[in-house]
């Protein structure tokens, strides 16, 4: 059944979903539209609040864009490559291969987001490289699938949001026992709804792309020269080489950087915690690749090599700036989250949460968007209804992670990376939302 439902998806994304500039355009006017029809906005407001938002997402596109290309130029260090072909040896078959790719994917994002979808789709494109006759654009969807478990892991936004003083809505939680307005991770991340639904997708996933795996008639060739092997970046130099070359094939110069990143690191964990920001998971990326690198230009080269994989981020982030602005400051995405919660008692709000979550991130896929928009409507209405604050805290985190599935925005940097395009993976993606969906739904309502 999931082999059919997958070959149906694929064929229908391939025929019907535009590529992801024009899906964030359409989301623009469509959001443009729905606030125009449903909220007091005018349309001479609504245009100010596209352009006042268009470029919010700056300093959050340059994190995306660094990730990519620093998180690329690691796997082409000589040391990573080798680790990954190692680790990658372990499948044997296609199957295999995609079962790893996906267990993998969704280990690596519930340790950080960020990590895991550069790592992912790095050592899928390995497995792929050693493993003939297996599905390229699975396996890159692999990657991309396992961040469904990023909400419930380590740097989920929404959980670590809610567990901050001074949040967005943690004046709505102050009272005499919670002088701070907060939601312990107890509540959320280490809960057993959380638990459940979170190892649970870790072992279903594979399952269900081991099912996806299309006939080998289906199998869909693919550009030779997106599986060829990385080039080397280091240059041995002569004897007549100048001061100025050996500075930049510098190995002590390589290492002093290293040193005093790892110094940094080590205090600012000592002091903050092990916390994996995705500023602190881009300067691992960045001091390590230059370190495995051996040299400053070498690394250089390697970062030149991998920019390419950054357009879609560029361009693309500023028009979700734009949709999320008009969503929070026309009151679109309160009406939609009141809708929903409008019709819920103690007992199924969180799952009601969790859908007006899921439709709310077509034109919002952002964690911290999520809490902004519907934090001050689920809050209020979760305490008058006497609901669980942490589950409905993380029906929020579900919806947005099980929704990326249908929603290209999160896929960027693992398609730059691979050099595909939406259209490859999106029908694998959206298989695997139909047939997770159990998951969430029994996660919310029954523990």
């Amino acid at each position: 059944m999931i082999s059919k439902v997958s070959r149906f998806m694929t064929a229908f994304v391939s025929k019907y979903l535009p590529d992801p500039l024009i899906f964030a355009v359409l989301l623009t006017f469509i959001a443009f539209l729905c606030a125009w029809g449903f909220t007091d906005s005018t349309p001479v407001e609504l245009v100010n609040m596209w352009g006042n938002g268009f470029w919010n997402l700056l300093g959050f596109g340059m994190q995306m864009a660094l990730i990519v290309v620093t998180g690329n130029a690691l796997a082409t260090s000589p040391q990573i490559k080798v680790f990954l072909g190692r680790t990658a040896s372990v499948a044997k078959t296609p199957a295999q291969g995609v079962m790893l790719v996906t267990f993998m994917g969704a280990l690596a994002c519930i340790i950080n987001w960020g990590f895991g979808l550069v790592v992912g789709a790095m050592f899928a494109k390995e497995v792929a490289r050693r493993i003939k006759g297996t599905d390229y654009a699975l396996l890159i969807a692999c990657a991309y699938i396992g961040f469904m478990t990023w909400g419930g892991g380590f740097s989920g936004s929404m959980p670590l949001l809610a567990a901050t003083p001074n949040n967005p809505v943690a004046h709505l939680m102050i009272s005499d026992t919670n002088p701070q307005g907060i939601i312990p991770v107890t509540s959320t991340l280490f809960s057993g709804y959380n638990l459940f639904i979170t190892v649970s997708l870790v072992l279903v996933l594979p399952l269900i792309t081991l099912m996806m795996i299309p006939k080998k008639e289906d199998i869909k060739t693919i550009d030779p020269d997106l599986l060829a092997p990385d080039p080397t970046f280091s240059k041995k130099l002569d004897k007549n080489a100048t001061l100025a070359e050996k500075m930049e094939e510098s190995r002590f110069i390589a290492y002093a950087i290293g040193l005093l990143g790892y110094t940094y690191l080590g205090m600012s964990f000592y002091k903050n915690g092990f916390n994996l920001t995705i500023n602190n998971v881009n300067l691992i990326f960045l001091i390590t690749g230059i370190v495995l690198h051996g040299s400053p230009m070498a690394y250089m080269r390697a970062i030149i090599n991998a920019t390419k994989s950054t357009a879609g981020i560029l361009i693309q982030f500023p028009f979700y700036a734009g949709v999320q602005l008009i969503m929070e400051h026309s009151g679109l995405g309160g009406l939609i989250t009141e809708f929903f919660i409008n019709i819920a008692n103690k007992e199924t709000f969180p799952l009601l949460t969790f859908f007006s979550s899921a439709f709310i991130n077509f034109a919002v896929p952002s964690g911290g968007g999520h809490w902004v928009i519907q934090g001050p409507f689920v809050i209020p209405a979760a305490q008058a209804l006497g609901a669980d604050l942490g589950k409905s805290t993380m029906a929020i985190a579900y919806g947005e992670q099980w929704m990326n599935m249908a929603q290209p925005f999160w896929a960027l940097p693992a398609l730059g990376i691979a050099g595909l395009g939406v259209r490859d993976i999106m029908g694998y993606c959206m298989t695997a939302l139909i047939f997770t969906a159990p998951i969430f739904i029994i996660g919310l309502y029954f523990f």
